[in-house]
């Protein structure tokens, strides 16, 4: 027998012999500690609006805001100016496409797709804002078709003819192949898009993988921060950007995401005076139901939505009603294998008794419907119309 051969069967046995080693005695299992009930047990959310000592709406939600800020650990420094540059632009159908990169932070810059109806400004805007799908290839694309440039002989570059086959294929899957953002420009609107980080363009040298990451995650939290929230710093600097625009109206400006891109949403809804009203699709649960053993699947969203701390002051619901007395749009679906549907009723059931102890009931919007984690095009026809309402 070949030495080759040999050596493969011998790594192969290993490997086996490894996978199959379990102690009688174990303390965790399908990802969460054994004892996730009695953790669950001892939530009380004392920051909650209601639970909280502090009685006046305004003040509660000034000290919760600072309470999810403390959580976040340190912000990225900010720039001081955004230094924007131009990197492509084309015209489309009813509207102006451009790919700029700007300065969010003194560490770093970040590219971002925009798009500006044609016509007189200013017009209302919307933060378009991707998902996670395990796919980090491309970010801002899941929400803006991109831009295919051309190289110094006049051909269009490889990369980007790669990132839009890339993106067609995403929208197709899980935006019954319309373009968020492309949607909304060309129904009047300022459409922002840029990559969160460990997405497109601001990746890993070595190339996207789903298994990096979490330690990437983690060697982040060695440095004192945390990989999650300079994703809502940025979604909040980003925002500020968009309100500087010339062709922007800043008394209207929204959020829109699906998924990851929908927790994003509510949550700079909920830190971000600059909102105004926010859409979120398909991600919306309480870590009661999120966080058990009752389903098949403990989908827990990982550094993706992790504050370290947060959830032993307030729960998802909790965070999302600072947005209150915003206009806000949830809708999940009934057959959502990420989001049980008792957590999603009892979340908005929470947001609903903060709305109405606001007398503000009528701009919250939660719904159910009959489909899969998606945001097909009906989806978008009804963030269209909220936001035609309310911006």
């Amino acid at each position: 027998m070949k030495r080759s051969v040999i050596i493969a069967i011998l790594l192969v046995t290993i490997v086996t012999a490894v996978s199959a080693q379990q102690r009688e005695k174990y303390e965790f299992m399908r990802n969460l500690p054994v004892y996730a009930d009695s953790l669950i047990a001892d939530f009380d959310y004392p920051m909650a609006w209601g639970n909280s000592d502090i009685k006046n709406f305004k003040k509660w939600r000034k000290a919760a805001r600072q309470k999810v800020f403390d959580c976040m650990l340190t912000p990225p420094p900010p720039a001081g100016d955004y230094d924007v540059k131009v990197l492509a632009e084309e015209q489309r159908d009813g509207y102006k496409a451009r790919k700029i990169e700007i300065r969010l932070s003194r560490y770093y810059t970040v590219p971002a797709l925009v798009l500006i109806p044609d016509g007189d400004g200013p017009f209302p805007a919307v933060n378009c804002l991707h998902d996670h799908g395990a796919h980090l290839y491309i970010g801002k694309e899941k929400m803006i078709r991109p831009i295919v440039t051309t190289d110094s002989s006049g051909m269009p570059k490889k990369e980007d003819l790669d990132v839009l086959a890339d993106a067609d294929k995403w929208v197709a899957d899980l935006y019954e192949g319309q373009y968020l953002g492309d949607y909304l420009a060309k129904n009047g609107f300022v459409v922002f898009s840029a990559d969160a980080p460990m997405w497109g363009d601001r990746g890993q040298k070595e190339g996207p993988r789903r298994d990096r990451y979490d330690m990437i995650a983690g060697n982040m939290m060695m440095y004192g921060i945390n990989l999650s929230a300079y994703m809502t710093y940025d979604d909040i600097a980003g925002t500020r950007f968009l309100a500087t625009m010339p062709e922007v109206d800043p008394k209207r400006i929204g959020c829109a995401g699906c998924s990851m891109g929908a927790y994003r949403a509510w949550m700079l809804s909920a830190l971000s005076d600059d909102i105004k009203a926010g859409a979120s699709i398909c991600w919306m649960v309480t870590a009661d139901e999120q966080m058990s053993f009752k389903y098949k699947r403990t989908e827990n969203g990982g550094f993706a939505n992790c504050f370290p701390g947060l959830r032993r002051w307030m729960d998802y619901p909790h965070v999302a009603s600072m947005a209150c007395p915003k206009p806000m749009l949830f809708i999940n679906g009934d057959s959502d294998k990420l989001f049980p549907i008792p957590g999603v009723k009892k979340a908005f059931d929470e947001m609903h008794r903060v709305w109405k102890s606001q007398g503000a009931d009528e701009n919250l919007e939660t719904e159910i419907w009959p489909v899969p984690h998606s945001c097909y095009k009906a989806a978008q026809q009804r963030t269209l119309e909220f936001f035609k309402k309310h911006l």
